[in-house]
């Protein structure tokens, strides 16, 4: 396989048709930012050696953060006021050893590094490719009014990614200098030369985001893959029953002779939903977050802590689908209290409560739990992308 292919991610729009939801590449896609997948890709694919990423100049820093844990070295670079100027830019930026450049749009985040690999080999065999896929609609020519059908057998929606000899390119670039002619599409700029460009057999879902309908489609149709999907977590925790203690479970004081001892509050209920939670995004656990050798955490409010780590999952692209709590104790009867712990953490989660289960069991005598020494509690959550 001839490792001699440059990627060049372009990522400097104004996603203007966003509605002003700042750069769309960076808006985020099951917990990392568009632009993140598109690179993710892009540096699978089998023949690329290196990479440029073309952003906007106020962009660098964040672009910057995405790339940390590339696997093939990238460079990131300021675009130009438009597309054929930002490729031109990335082109310029990639090494001597480069001698096919691999053009790909930041905002497509959902092509495969397959698709990248036949883009590549149909670059080798015909100097030049791009993945297209047949248009499924009937098209027509119109202005106030349709004209005649177009022959839909001959049609096909153009994507990226797009692949080209580096000569080829150079030169198709140097003519439409030289012509003063832009083009919104590298195999424009390649067929204005006289080239030819190979339709390779693209992929429907490879969207590319341009309006928010189409980020919710893109954010529907990640949930088909794997890791993109959702997140499953699971979270466990146990605290010892002693006098003097309130007892806490689900943010809802309850009266009892005895507490649930620990650091914070003790609220055995939220330390599992929050470990669940916490364990879906591979984020650690309470423990970590809020150490108990950490003074300003004595007597905290879990309800508090948990809200803070549904924050967190904010932060890196998830909410809460569906929480399942189940809490083991002998004594008190929780029944009465069930709705009220429900009712706090939806509003946390800022769900419905329809979407928030907690359930309370005995262990029939048996174990700590079963002879009233403490109390337990286990969480499965479903965390889906914001």
């Amino acid at each position: 396989m001839e490792k001699n292919f440059g990627g060049i991610l372009v990522a400097a729009g104004s996603s203007t048709r966003m509605g002003g939801t700042g750069p769309k590449v960076l808006l985020p896609l099951a917990g990392k930012p568009v632009l993140w997948w598109s690179l993710e890709a892009m540096a699978a694919c089998g023949y690329v050696c290196e990479i440029v990423l073309v952003v906007r100049a106020e962009d660098l820093p964040a672009a910057a953060a995405v790339t940390a844990d590339c696997p093939v070295p990238v460079r990131v670079v300021t675009g130009g006021a438009t597309r054929q100027e930002s490729v031109e830019k990335g082109a310029a930026a990639l090494s001597d050893r480069v001698s096919y450049v691999l053009v790909h749009d930041g905002a497509r985040p959902l092509a495969s590094p397959a698709l990248f690999d036949r883009v590549c080999r149909d670059a080798l065999e015909h100097g030049a490719a791009t993945a297209a896929v047949p248009a499924k609609d009937t098209c027509k020519l119109g202005g106030a009014f349709a004209e005649a059908p177009l022959d839909r057998s001959r049609l096909f929606n153009v994507q990226t990614p797009q692949a080209f000899k580096r000569d080829l390119y150079l030169y198709a670039l140097e003519k439409a200098r030289q012509e003063g002619r832009t083009y919104t599409d590298d195999c424009g700029l390649i067929e204005a030369a006289g080239g030819k460009v190979k339709l390779t057999a693209g992929e429907y879902r490879n969207l590319k985001l341009t309006t928010p309908e189409d980020l919710a489609m893109i954010r529907a149709l990640a949930g088909e893959g794997g890791q993109r999907a959702m997140r499953i977590g699971h979270g466990y925790d146990v605290h010892r029953l002693v006098p003097g203690r309130k007892l806490i479970l689900g943010g809802v004081e309850i009266p009892w002779d005895k507490g649930l001892l620990g650091h914070s509050d003790a609220d055995v209920l939220l330390h599992a939903a929050a470990d669940a939670v916490l364990g879906a995004l591979a984020l650690g656990d309470i423990g970590h977050l809020f150490p108990d050798t950490d003074p300003q955490y004595e007597g905290a409010d879990s309800l508090v802590l948990f809200g803070r780590v549904i924050e967190l999952a904010a932060q890196n692209g998830w909410r809460v689908g569906n929480l399942d709590v189940t809490v083991v104790a002998q004594r008190p009867k929780l029944a009465p209290y069930i709705g009220a712990m429900r009712q706090k953490i939806a509003q946390v989660c800022a769900v419905p409560p329809e979407q928030v289960s907690v359930k309370a069991t005995t262990e029939e005598g048996l174990g700590f739990t079963g002879a009233g020494e403490g109390i337990s509690a286990t969480a499965v959550c479903l965390m889906v992308p914001v």
